[in-house]
């Protein structure tokens, strides 16, 4: 009976995520749709300030502020990166990217200060940003808040703004496309994006008589009055999961949008499965509020969602092969527009049980770091307090 039992329950998790979660699997909530059809564009276009927190990222940060020197913005836009104490030479190269392509006086770099007690690295760099945008004689209308690995398709940012203003948010996110050519990110980097729709239905987000908010960190459009109103960056000031934070205290502010791009998409690459665990690991025991019961709940949740279903469907027999077949098969069907979006084979559908196990160890790991005191390390910081609860159902 108990394979039954287990067999049931998972068919029962795969029944409820493809009909009542907010079709999060489909991928429908896209850039492609945030102009809505016979919008007008804005006669006055508002002014922008794209804000670059960026600690050691010479790699990447040139591309970064050439494609947004490349946007097709009829408006003001200028762009400020916060060098936050990089020892690699990024804010030089983010100098000789724009006068590269004479635009030096469209960026300004602000060598970041010491990080204040209390606050996040990035979240900090952020700051510092706005803070310097803010007190010129005319700020921006909206903050561009984008990572230093992010590149963008000339005409990105005004169909972004267009939106924004149509649609009237306070804040408007684009879950960048993740690079996805090595095998390791080939088996795990849709997965990832899959799962966080899951977590965070896209569809729910974008309704404002929901309580549910998300944003992705890597381009994030906010209306300036709306985030002084909400508190400013100070309202998040210990975040680990920043994006998600911010989100949660701007929907109060009005409505907030979040989709899909495959204009926008992250220069950082991870090569290897250790790369990729050490991205997870640094945030999932964050999004778990450093709870314990919460990481039992996730264990658990995450194999009967994922393991037991194939395993049913190859060693059960009877009633309960059956139910785990068909739940593996709803798993499968749901991971495909993922992949679709990714343009990978239909048949890495059938890795997904091995990838969730595998992200189930990452959070454990997440955890063992956490209580190790080594949490939320990143570039030579360990940032791992406890963060202020970001989740909305």
């Amino acid at each position: 009976m108990v394979p039954v039992a287990i067999a049931t329950a998972a068919a029962a998790i795969w029944l409820y995520l493809i009909i009542g979660r907010g079709g999060f699997w489909r991928t429908r909530e896209r850039d492609t749709s945030l102009a809505q059809s016979g919008q007008r564009l804005p006669a006055s276009w508002p002014s922008i300030t794209a804000i670059v927190p960026a600690r050691n990222e010479a790699a990447s940060v040139g591309e970064t502020v050439a494609s947004l020197l490349r946007q097709r913005y009829p408006g003001r836009f200028t762009i400020t990166v916060v060098d936050d104490q990089s020892t690699d030479g990024t804010a030089e190269v983010a100098r000789l990217a724009a006068e590269a392509m004479e635009a030096a006086d469209r960026l300004t770099v602000l060598r970041g200060s010491d990080l204040s007690p209390g606050w996040t690295g990035k979240v900090w760099a952020m700051r510092q940003g706005v803070a310097y945008a803010a007190n010129q004689p005319a700020p921006p209308d909206f903050f561009l808040f984008t990572d230093a690995d992010i590149a963008y398709a000339p005409d990105a940012l005004p169909r972004l703004v267009s939106g924004a203003v149509t649609r009237k948010t306070v804040l408007t996110s684009l879950m960048v496309k993740l690079r996805c050519q090595s095998m390791a990110e080939r088996l795990l980097i849709p997965a990832f994006v899959f799962f966080f729709q899951k977590l965070y239905p896209f569809a729910w987000v974008n309704d404002p008589a929901r309580r549910t908010a998300a944003a992705a960190g890597g381009c994030m459009l906010v209306r300036r009055e709306a985030l002084e109103k909400a508190g400013g960056l100070d309202a998040i000031r210990d975040a680990l999961i920043d994006d998600c934070a911010l989100a949660a205290v701007m929907k109060p502010q009005g409505p907030i949008w979040l989709g899909l791009t495959a204009d926008v998409h992250s220069l950082r690459a991870y090569p290897t499965l250790n790369e990729i665990r050490r991205m997870v690991a640094r945030s999932a025991y964050a999004e778990l509020r450093y709870s314990p019961l919460r990481l039992a709940g996730a264990v658990l949740g995450l194999a009967l969602t994922y393991v037991a279903p194939p395993l049913l469907a190859v060693f059960a027999d009877g009633t309960a092969q059956a139910l785990g077949a068909a739940a593996w098969a709803l798993m499968t069907l749901a991971y495909l527009p993922t992949l679709r979006f990714y343009g990978l084979s239909p048949l890495w559908s059938l890795a997904l049980p091995a990838v969730a196990a595998i992200y189930l160890g990452y959070t454990i790991d997440s955890a063992l770091q956490h209580w190790q005191g080594r949490g939320g390390a990143w570039k030579g910081r360990l940032q791992g307090g406890v963060s202020r609860s970001v989740t909305q159902g």
